[in-house]
C-alpha cells in the first residue's frame, strides 16, 4: 500500500501545465495500490459540483481510471475549493473528509487538515472563513446561477491576492500554540495551505507541510503502510 499526500495544486484552465502534472501523477501511481489524500485547494476556485468544462472532464476521466484499479481518493476542502462536495467526488468514487480528520497508519495516528485553521493570527481571515463556511450561506451560494457564482469566485480570488500583498509573512503562517494543540491527540500532523514545504519537529512530533504546485514541480509526501521516522521525507514531483 502506498500513501500519497498532496495539497495546493490550484488546478485551472489558465495553468494547463499543473493539470498535466496532476494527470501524470495519477498515471504514475495508479498501479501501486495507492491511497491518495488531497488536502485542500485542489482547484484554484470551485463554484459548485454542477460545473462542467472540457478540461475538468479530462481530469474526471483520469480519476475514474485511477479508482477503477482499486486505488482510493480522499479529499479535504481548502480555502479555494470549500464548495466542493461529495456529489463531485461520487463521479469517481472519491470520499470527502472532515475539515480535520485522522488516519491510523502503522504506529502513527495522523492528523490531516488543509492548514488554514492553524493560522489563528490571521484574525480577519478566520472571521471571513467562519462566515463563508456557514452551511446556510454556502447552500444559498450554491443555488445561484453558475455565471453569478463565477463572478463571486473571481472577486474572492482578487481580494485574496490583494490581502496577501499587505499582510505580514508571519500572520499568514501557522500559530505555534495552535499546532501544539492540534498534535495533542496525534503523533503526526500533515497539512498544506501555507505554501512553505518543510518538516518541523514539534516536541518530538513531526509537522509536515506539503508544497504548493508551481511552474515545474511540487513537494509531496509518500510512504508505505509501515512508516518510520526516516520515511517522512518530502519528495519532489516534477512535471
Amino acid at each position: 500500500m502506498t500513501y500519497l499526500f498532496i495539497a495546493d495544486l490550484h488546478l485551472s484552465p489558465e495553468h494547463p501545465r499543473l493539470v498535466r502534472g496532476f494527470l501524470a501523477l495519477l498515471e504514475q501511481y495508479k498501479t501501486q495500490n495507492t491511497q491518495l489524500y488531497i488536502l485542500g485547494d485542489w482547484f484554484n476556485a470551485w463554484i459548485g459540483d454542477d460545473f462542467t468544462a472540457a478540461w475538468l472532464d479530462e481530469i474526471i476521466a483520469a480519476l475514474k481510471d485511477f479508482t477503477a484499479l482499486g486505488n482510493q481518493i480522499y479529499f479535504q476542502v481548502g480555502n479555494r475549493d470549500f464548495a466542493l462536495g461529495q456529489k463531485f467526488l461520487d463521479k469517481f468514487h472519491g470520499q470527502l473528509l472532515q475539515d480535520v480528520d485522522y488516519l491510523q497508519i502503522g504506529n502513527y495516528k495522523i492528523r490531516l487538515e488543509h492548514g488554514d485553521l492553524l493560522c489563528t493570527d490571521d484574525v480577519s481571515y478566520q472571521k471571513f472563513r467562519k462566515v463563508i463556511r456557514n452551511p446556510f450561506l454556502l447552500g444559498f451560494l450554491k443555488s445561484l446561477p453558475l455565471s453569478f457564482r463565477q463572478k463571486i469566485a473571481n472577486g474572492f480570488r482578487k481580494k485574496s491576492t490583494e490581502t496577501k500583498q499587505v499582510k505580514s509573512y508571519d500572520i499568514m503562517d501557522v500559530n505555534a500554540e495552535a499546532v501544539e494543540k492540534a498534535l495533542e491527540q496525534a503523533d503526526l500532523l500533515i497539512h498544506g495551505h501555507t505554501h512553505r514545504p518543510q518538516i518541523h519537529d514539534v516536541h518530538g512530533k513531526p509537522r509536515i507541510v506539503l508544497g504548493d504546485w508551481r511552474a515545474e514541480q511540487a513537494q509531496i509526501l509518500e510512504f508505505n503502510e509501515n512508516p518510520s521516522v526516516s520515511d517522512l521525507k518530502l519528495k519532489i514531483w516534477s512535471y
